[in-house]
Parts: C-alpha cells; structure tokens; sequence
C-alpha cells in the first residue's frame, strides 16, 4: 500500500511500541500535521464477544470540551415538541415530511432526535438511518419527551460508543487545535465510561488494545490496563 512522505515520516517518528496517556498524546500532536485541523479517533478492542446478548457494550458520554463539530442536529417531532425543538436551537424540525426526505435520500444531519410517539414514524428509515450511526434510540437518548435536553447534550459533544462486528470502539476525541490537556480530558472520560459499561459476563482482559491517532496518521498504542 502506499503511503504519503508525511505518513512515512510519522511512522518513523514513532519510536515505542505503546505509550502512556500523556506521553501518547504529546507524541501524536507532534507527528507531521496536514493542511487543515484533523480528527483526533479513540480506537478500542475489547475482550468481549459481541455475539452473546450479554456481552453487548453501548452507551453514550459527553466529552468536557466536546467534538470540536458543529452538530446538525434534526428533531422529528409534532405540537408543542416541535415548538420546543425549536427554541432549543435544533437545526431541522419537523414529523413525516422530514422522513419523507430522508427515503428521498436527504441525510445532511448529524444526530436525530425523537420522541416516543414518533417512533413508528421514524421505524420507516430505520434500514436507511441504522447503518450510519442515526437511528433514534432510547438507550442514547435521542428518544425521549426531553428534547431540550438531548439537543442540548449533542450541541454539547455527546459521543455515543457501541462495539462493532469485531469488537472494537469508534470514539471521536475532538480536533488536533484542541491541545494535549484537553484531549486527555476527553480520552480519560471515554474510558472512564467503557470501564463502567464492562459487561459483567466478560472474562479476562477487557482492554486489549487501546489505540489513537488523527485523520491522516498512523495509529499510537496507549497502554490501559483492565
């Protein structure tokens, strides 16, 4: 596979093979940057086996200094939550004209909201909404009669985790310009919350591999133990 000078570079700049929390991070920010702010990613494989019910792992956090994204955010509501959708800053509100375009193919949105009594409503993009992170969910939050409170909460840089097919975790952690300290802010806050939701049938090491990395470089192992 090939890969830029600048990759190349940062690989060669990597001369450890894991990393603690601080020294990771000040390596990562060290790396060769590209043109604009990249993504800082959070990257875990844990010792669970995602095939068994009770070993599922999902949840949401707010990151301290949030997603360094300006959320879209699109509210499916009727009456009076529809009013307080509005108010509380959502940037799309709306009931089945919105999912009209959505089977239309609109999807310029970057968390759905609902509530309860839409969800039925909502059920008809499920196959479209459910691959690209989107559904509305209870267990995220984003299906509740507290719709003021879940926009505020995504404005505010909530990130939902859920394990994948191969037993990893996907977390934004914020921007490259955030700095080191608020990037350990935001990464220790994800554990903390991974650590919490350890199911209690899984057995043996928890954190197998715990790695992060921007955009358009290469992957630091951070050594955390559980």
């Amino acid at each position: 596979m090939k890969v830029s000078k600048k990759y190349a570079k940062s690989v060669e700049m990597l001369n450890q093979k894991s990393y603690d929390v601080a020294n990771g991070f000040e390596t990562l920010l060290s790396l060769p940057k590209a043109k604009f702010d990249e993504t800082v990613e959070l990257h875990v494989r844990l010792g669970v086996d995602g095939k068994n019910a009770d070993q599922q792992v999902r949840g949401v956090c707010i990151l301290p200094h949030g997603t360094g994204k300006d959320l879209k955010v699109l509210v499916i509501a009727k009456g009076d939550k529809a009013d307080e959708a509005t108010k509380a800053g959502a940037d799309y509100v709306g009931a089945e004209e919105m999912v009209a375009k959505i089977q239309g193919g609109w999807l310029d949105f970057d968390v759905c909201i609902t509530t309860p009594d839409m969800m039925g409503v909502v059920g008809r993009v499920a196959r479209v909404l459910g691959p690209k992170g989107l559904m509305p969910n209870p267990k995220s939050g984003t299906v509740t009669m507290d719709v003021t409170k879940a926009i505020k909460d995504a404005k505010a840089g909530k990130v939902e985790y859920r394990l994948d097919k191969t037993n990893n975790v996907h977390v934004i952690l914020g921007k490259v310009s955030f700095g080191k300290e608020k990037l350990i802010d935001n990464f220790n806050t994800v554990i903390e919350a991974l650590t919490k939701a350890k199911p209690a049938a899984a057995k043996g090491q928890y954190f197998k591999n715990v790695s992060i990395a921007t955009t358009m470089g290469p992957g630091l192992k951070i050594n955390v133990t559980l």
